[in-house]
């Protein structure tokens, strides 16, 4: 039998443990050591007070069926109506003999995105959509210096150097200065201008004005596009109690068939034979586990930092690698102080948004999650209240993460209120703060020298590097899923050639497409 080391309980780790254990052939014994006392990593839901919190949202689309078959498994979709379509007698796609949201908790829920940009007291959609709205909300003016500024980056294109030029390129210098500019600052701490072009290339891949403009003709003329991108993808999946209730499941699936999870396990060591095998985990208590082979989806400034005999030039490359951590402040509110003006109905007819974008630089905040529009299941009472996520980018041990739990709240309360989200602080009912440390890892520094260090890990045969921060790769959740497929595969098949879980997400077409 196999001895099979996963480090991390995250969607990549958790995948790789069950598909190996799936079958039952007690080919694999499965031991997956998690740092913390959670599962799902940055997937993870957060229970306070009734309420739930998704760190970061997570919309569950992919253009891989693989992964859209295992999350149907995982979690049928829904086949009658949830809480809020049944008040508001909302029409879903319904999944003929799929269960039942008011009668089992095991379900994936149809849900209408709708994301929009928060600049200057008024709601721009998200990507940027030339319509009368728009028009109305930015002036007559401003439209015109946009429009005219896009018609002079499509003439005159700039060397894609930068994620400043790329951004240009593709909305013109206008709009990006409106909505890329200072977001992009506040999520990175960096300006576009010092972040490489490949970010852009990974995560807005073929998003541009010309893109929204064909998605428009084709609503109105009735003719739906050959394929659809990500941001302007109308419907998703989500699980009635957020995408750790997925996880968690999974996590009971591979108990279930065999495997052991251990929390609060953390890899401080990763002993090597410093030729080409990895011998065994340390523990941070200490305790030593040995293996056959070993999946890795623990970030790889730390994975490196943890083995013997590196190399100083790949030990240097390793420790220059740039993350973005995360702070999330659910605020559980009355009311909020913004209109639906929109034809969506709601509970309570508040905003629509699942998420709302925050392109002023005047707050730190980022973006703002009403997790009522997730599911109405995250709320204890979405009728009455409003449960929403205040999401700020820093990095671990600046002022921001070091502020204590009320000042963080305190802080966050004020931001609202400036920006009319709400009111007064009497809106507060309850709140809540959560640090995600390395939630992004970040494309600049030493980044560019990462193929030389996957080179070096690839020496080790019975090492795999898997999901987002285990290969150092912006992915979504279903990349990461993707990464342990291939890995998982490899391990069955013996193969130890590492190119095709380092491809995942590489492709040159855009990674969320879906051909219609």
């Amino acid at each position: 039998m196999k001895q099979i080391v996963i480090i991390g309980a995250g969607p990549a780790g958790l995948t790789a443990a069950y598909e190996l254990l799936r079958d039952q052939s007690g080919e694999y014994a499965v031991t997956v050591l998690e740092e913390t006392d959670r599962i799902g990593g940055i997937s993870q839901t957060v229970r306070w007070h009734g309420n739930r919190m998704d760190i970061g949202g997570h919309r569950f689309f992919s253009k891989d069926q693989r992964v859209t078959e295992w999350w149907d498994k995982m979690m049928p979709r829904q086949g009658a109506p949830s809480i809020d379509d049944i008040k508001l007698n909302r029409q879903k796609p319904l999944a003929a003999g799929g269960p039942d949201p008011e009668k089992t908790d095991r379900v994936m829920l149809v849900r209408q995105r709708v994301s929009r940009i928060y600049y200057k007291h008024k709601f721009f959609d998200y990507p940027i959509s030339m319509k009368m709205e728009t028009i109305k909300n930015m002036g007559f003016t401003t439209t015109m210096k946009a429009g005219f500024s896009y018609l002079g980056a499509s003439v005159r294109k700039l060397p894609e150097t930068s994620l400043e030029n790329f951004y240009i390129n593709r909305f013109g210098k206008k709009l990006y200065s409106m909505f890329f500019e200072g977001y992009t600052e506040k999520l990175w701490g960096r300006h576009p201008r010092e972040i490489d072009a490949s970010w852009g290339a990974q995560r807005v891949k073929g998003l541009s004005i010309l893109a929204v403009l064909k998605d428009m003709l084709s609503k109105f003329s009735k003719k739906e596009p050959k394929k659809v991108e990500t941001s302007l993808i109308g419907e998703f999946y989500y699980p009635k109690f957020g995408p750790g209730q997925l996880w968690e499941t999974v996590a009971d699936q591979v108990k279930a068939l065999g495997g052991e999870i251990r929390m609060n396990a953390k890899v401080s060591e990763i002993r090597t034979d410093g030729v080409g095998k990895v011998l065994s985990v340390v523990l941070e208590n200490g305790e030593e586990i040995t293996g056959d082979c070993f999946l890795s989806s623990m970030p790889l400034k730390d994975l490196v930092s943890g083995m013997n005999d590196v190399p100083e030039d790949i030990a240097a490359i390793a420790k220059g690698l740039p993350y973005r951590d995360f702070v999330t402040v659910g605020l559980l509110v009355k009311k909020l102080n913004l209109k639906n003006e929109t034809e969506i109905r709601t509970l309570g007819n508040i905003v629509p948004d699942c998420w709302i974008y925050v392109q002023d630089t005047g707050v730190k905040l980022g973006r703002i999650q009403i997790f009522n529009n997730w599911s109405p299941y995250m709320v204890q009472d979405p009728e009455h209240t409003v449960w929403i996520g205040l999401e700020y980018f820093c990095n671990e041990g600046d002022r921001f993460w070091n502020l204590s739990e009320q000042a963080c709240v305190r802080g966050a309360i004020k931001e609202l209120i400036k920006m009319g989200v709400i009111s007064s602080e009497e809106d507060v009912l309850d709140s809540h703060r959560e640090q995600i440390k390395k939630a992004y890892p970040a494309y600049f520094d030493t980044y560019e020298q990462i193929d030389k260090l996957t080179a070096y890990l690839d020496r080790f045969g019975n090492l795999s590097c898997i999901g987002r921060n285990g290969q150092h790769r912006y992915n979504n959740m279903d990349h990461s899923m993707a990464t342990a497929f291939e890995a998982v595969d490899n391990i069955r098949s013996g193969k130890t050639d590492k190119s095709n879980i380092w491809n995942v997400n590489t492709e040159q077409e855009y990674h969320e497409e879906k051909s219609k």
